[in-house]
């Protein structure tokens, strides 16, 4: 196998890590197998989009989600560090309200699935990050909606210096007791 995947506090969230094969040249390694993702992460999914972001120190993305095309995502990065957070919000799961974070960089490798029912966003903690990511759905701006990321109810502990620096729709997001969610 040339991945380790591990669950988080959110089971359906996981952490996935490939073999990396490296050298005085350099590395290589598998980001995505269809066949591994299949066996050892969820079955059926299928990615119709990569996305490409890149942001400097203290910009946090997020939270966002997708009402009617729920979006999963696989996200990582390729330059820097980010404190990557997913959160449930699916009222029907007993996590529901919960959230994960987990640290994602070019050093480490590590890849993260967000599956469809989950909020997500990121903080940028090196001087800058290129974040990569695959959807299972479009985009559809019209759908797309943003929990705010300080909402007291969730309680995230972000590891910020000082105030973040945000989107005008991230800092328009919504508190999670107010927001469409998912059954």
């Amino acid at each position: 196998m040339a991945i380790q995947v591990t669950a988080t506090a959110l089971p359906e969230v996981k952490i996935i890590e490939p073999k990396v094969f490296g050298d005085a040249r350099g590395f290589f390694y598998e980001s995505f197998n269809a066949r591994e993702f299949a066996e050892h992460v969820e079955q059926g999914v299928e990615f119709v989009q990569d996305n490409h972001s890149r942001s400097s120190r203290g910009v946090l993305r997020g939270l966002h989600y997708q009402i009617e095309h729920a979006q999963g995502k696989l996200v990582r990065v390729v330059e820097g560090e980010v404190f990557d957070v997913v959160v449930d919000i699916r009222k029907s799961s007993p996590r529901f309200g919960k959230w994960v974070g987990v640290h994602l960089s070019v050093d480490n490798h590590r890849q993260l699935w967000v599956p469809p029912g989950f909020a997500h966003g990121f903080v940028v903690l090196s001087e800058s990050a290129q974040f990569l990511y695959k959807t299972t759905d479009y985009w559809y701006p019209e759908h797309e909606r943003s929990i705010i990321w300080n909402d007291a109810e969730i309680g995230i502990e972000w590891p910020l210096e000082g105030e973040p620096l945000l989107a005008a729709k991230d800092a328009a997001g919504v508190r999670l007791s107010q927001a469409e969610l998912y059954d």
